[in-house]
């Protein structure tokens, strides 16, 4: 019986370490794709300011396309 209680602690205790490096892993993708949003708003911030702004103008002056 107290074999029978060690097995099932030990099993409790892995499953309790397990979910705590998919929580570590999951924090660390969040965080990868977070780093690589801002990397993209950084480099293509300027294209993309550019284009409404180009839009807005073209608006503003009732130019046709």
């Amino acid at each position: 019986m107290v074999d029978y209680l060690r097995i099932l602690l030990d099993a409790r205790f892995a499953r309790m370490e397990e979910r705590g490096a998919s929580a570590v892993e999951y924090g660390l993708l969040i965080a990868g794709i977070a780093a690589v949003i801002v990397a993209v708003v950084m480099v293509l911030g300027g294209v993309i300011k550019g284009a409404f702004t180009a839009t807005c103008d073209s608006m503003s002056t009732g130019a046709a396309c």
